[in-house]
């Protein structure tokens, strides 16, 4: 029996080592078309602007067309559909949120994605959660915004996007500070914003690196856990309700059975990207915070994000 085993391995070896050169045949001349990324980020939203700096960077460095695709819905679940559906040879890839993969079981579970099934490619940035107030509110700390909303018999309305890390982190605030919120759902941070300049809004929570954080608002504390450069003056929310700390980030994954050379050299190049001086000071600027991960290192980052949030994310969905 190990003599026919032997001759087995012995006769399928050629047929394996021609599988695996041609992988790495295909890793080297990575992509030779168009690379497509699809995100559930809604145009000019969140860090849609931070997520096409990457994407146009990626595309001049293989001299290739790439594109960022906004598909917005179900909670992020028809991008991550779409997604997970693609053929598995990079030419389509998922530029990932953390409100989908952490969040969107709990919070709308009819909408669940398997994002275990997606192939972790690199981590990009993260940004922190921010509260403001139109200009006009009658408030000058998170402390008073929090005051105010205990005053009113209905809560205070706050803009945010249903089930995301926005309105987690605006629940926490709330279990945390005891304020009372109404919340007003937007599919996106450019209407929310709208809203909340008109004044038919009075706050909003969103990540700092939409418009939020583009001083056009009275903004009261950001949900870092420790000031941002770009905001030295703005307090954390935590300095007065401890605890209290929301982030969201993107990072980069591809359909199921991506060979792995090609996921290697996406990581590699996302690396090459991120290091260049021009990016880092364009991303800086956006308050997003850049940390190389290995596909290993980012799969344990989202089992770890998915477990930190979870019990907020089951009182969202109510399970």
């Amino acid at each position: 029996m190990k003599t026919l085993t032997c001759l087995l391995q012995l006769a399928l070896l050629p047929f394996v080592s021609e599988l695996l050169d041609g992988s790495h045949a295909q890793a080297e001349t990575y992509p030779s078309g168009p690379v497509k990324f699809i995100t559930p980020i809604a145009a000019g939203s969140g860090t849609d602007p931070a997520m096409r700096i990457v994407v146009e960077q990626l595309g001049q460095l293989w001299g290739q067309q790439s594109v960022l695709v906004n598909q917005p819905g179900a909670g992020g679940a028809l991008a991550a559909r779409a997604a997970l559906a693609a053929a598995p040879d990079g030419r389509t890839l998922h530029m990932a949120i953390a409100s989908v993969f952490t969040l969107l079981s709990h919070t709308q579970p009819a909408n669940a994605v398997d994002v275990d099934a997606f192939v972790p490619i690199a981590f990009i940035g993260e940004v922190p959660m921010a509260i403001a107030v139109s200009k006009d509110q009658p408030v000058a700390t998170l402390a008073d915004l929090v005051a105010l909303s205990k005053r009113s018999p209905d809560g205070l309305s706050l803009a945010t996007t249903r089930g995301g890390i926005p309105h987690a982190t605006a629940e926490l605030l709330r279990i945390r500070s005891g304020a009372k919120f109404t919340y007003v759902f937007y599919p996106g941070s450019a209407p929310a914003m709208s809203d909340v300049l008109g004044g038919r809004v009075p706050a909003i929570v969103d990540g700092l690196a939409g418009p939020v954080g583009t001083g056009q608002l009275k903004m009261l504390a950001v949900a870092a856990a420790q000031r941002v450069k770009t905001h030295p003056d703005t307090p954390t929310v935590a300095e007065s309700y401890p605890g209290v700390i929301g982030t969201g980030w993107f990072a980069l994954v591809a359909p199921p059975g991506t060979p792995g050379d090609i996921v290697k050299k996406i990581n590699t190049d996302i690396g090459t990207v991120l290091s260049k001086p021009d990016v880092r000071q364009k991303l800086d600027a956006m308050t997003v915070t850049m940390r190389l991960m290995s596909p290993s290192e980012l799969t344990a980052f989202i089992h770890a994000e998915r477990e930190l949030w979870k019990p907020i994310a089951q009182g969202i969905g109510g399970g």
